[in-house]
């Protein structure tokens, strides 16, 4: 029986459950708080999104599937919940299923319309990574070229936005979302178009082919995979088999080839932010893979993201502002990327000193390796109270903080040091 394959019903009474169980968590907080000090109201909430943090993750983390997904997804946006909430939603990254392979291989043939012994020469039966939304194993095609075979769970689409639904509607009731309306929408609506993306192996097959051919142009040592499209379909991808070290392996490269790779990640970002206005916005470190030679190869392109040409340009006015100390332009620039509202006045002195924390690794020789920017920025989050309701999370910005954050603790786990300035420089004059 698969874990995937629960009905409908059961899966909507399980999540239910869940928002029942948090609404009356929030009902309980909203008495206790009634006779509270303001320092006891603060504990309290924390301790309550904490709770409900908890919960949410061990639902989703059990349900498996699109479930899991959306919870998965939905911690990469930070900006959108309280810390206590989004830590433990990180929790589901670390979690995945496991499908019994008879239920797999029906999943393929089914898919694929033959025998598994007809499409390929071997398959290896035992998956080698696992994720909420299938499995991926290894396999020659008959040829002799050996492949990875990415396969969905059964029926792990049809859950999606029922699951996001109930999702959005546990936040809800929590009092997590404190955000109008048309803000939630677009957000939910951003993570709505992620999730479907990544479901549509079709669509990760058309990112793969646009993504190598614009860098094999450009870098011959980014490595993207191949796909075979004979052996693919809407939920089975097949892929060349793109080998290389982890992280913690490239970590110990000699310190010149740790540039090297750290050099090629940003040109990969600058490139494709700057000049293809489309970009890999899923930079977990488990999708890169490095080769002492300097190659960087890059996996799982179901996470892309395209930028219309108006952003871009605020993007580059943006950062143009901050290498110059500009505030008056910085603010603009904020504002056009809805990120800067129109609530209150806020000094420059709160832009510069953000600024010259959020900045640093772009404006001067950088080690990366002793790096405090995310200590830095923890330390002016608290300081940053009296303007919070002077911003917003930006739908438009959520996947080009969550890449450039993400791509940031790459280079601190390579101990790369570089002086990305002049590039920077290059990539956003006008």
């Amino acid at each position: 029986m698969s874990i995937i394959s629960r009905t409908p019903g059961s899966r909507f009474l399980k999540l239910a459950g869940m928002t029942a169980s948090i609404a009356t968590k929030a009902v309980s907080h909203s008495i206790k708080s009634l006779s509270s000090t303001e320092e006891e109201k603060n504990a309290s909430r924390s301790e309550l999104y904490g709770e409900i943090g908890a919960k949410i993750a061990d639902t989703l983390g059990h349900m498996k599937g699109a479930a899991m997904k959306v919870g998965q997804v939905a911690s990469q946006y930070k900006d959108l919940f309280p810390p206590e909430i989004a830590s433990a939603l990180t929790k589901l990254q670390r979690q995945a299923p496991a499908v019994d392979f008879s239920i797999m291989r029906q999943q393929i043939e089914r898919e694929l319309g033959k025998p598994l012994d007809q499409i390929f020469k071997s398959f290896d039966e035992k998956s080698f990574a696992s994720a909420s939304i299938g499995q991926v194993y290894r396999a020659v095609l008959h040829d002799g070229q050996n492949v990875v075979v990415k396969v969905q769970y059964p029926g792990v689409d049809e859950s999606c936005d029922s699951d996001l639904k109930q999702l959005r509607m546990a936040l809800k009731l929590a009092g997590v979302l404190k955000i109008d309306k048309q803000l939630q929408d677009a957000l939910f609506n951003e993570i709505k178009e992620t999730l479907h993306a990544e479901l549509n192996y079709l669509q990760e097959a058309h990112n793969l082919n646009v993504f190598a051919a614009f860098h094999n142009l450009r870098d011959k040592k980014l490595i993207i995979p191949k796909v075979y499209p004979e052996y693919s379909s809407r939920r089975v991808l097949t892929l060349s088999e793109e080998t290389g070290d982890c992280v913690d392996t490239a970590a110990q490269y000699p310190a010149e080839i740790r540039n090297e790779i750290g050099l090629r990640l940003f040109h990969m970002l600058g490139d494709e932010l700057y000049i293809l206005h489309s970009f890999h916005c899923d930079p977990h470190p488990g999708n890169f893979a490095f080769r002492p030679d300097g190659s960087v190869v890059v996996y799982d392109f179901g996470g892309v993201k395209e930028l219309e040409v108006p952003i871009v340009k605020s993007i580059k006015k943006m950062m143009n502002a901050a290498l110059a100390d500009n505030v008056p332009i910085l603010e603009e620039s904020l504002r056009e990327l809805k990120i800067r509202n129109y609530h209150g006045q806020v000094p420059a002195d709160f832009f510069l000193e953000w600024n010259h924390v959020l900045a640093a690794p772009m404006t001067q020789p950088f080690d990366f390796s002793k790096s405090d920017v995310h200590l830095k920025t923890t330390a002016l989050l608290k300081k940053s109270l009296p303007y919070w309701e002077s911003f917003t999370p930006s739908a438009e910005m959520l996947m080009v903080n969550r890449t450039v954050s993400g791509q940031y603790w790459n280079l601190v786990h390579l101990n790369v040091q570089a002086n990305f300035r002049p590039l920077v420089e290059e990539y956003i004059k006008e």
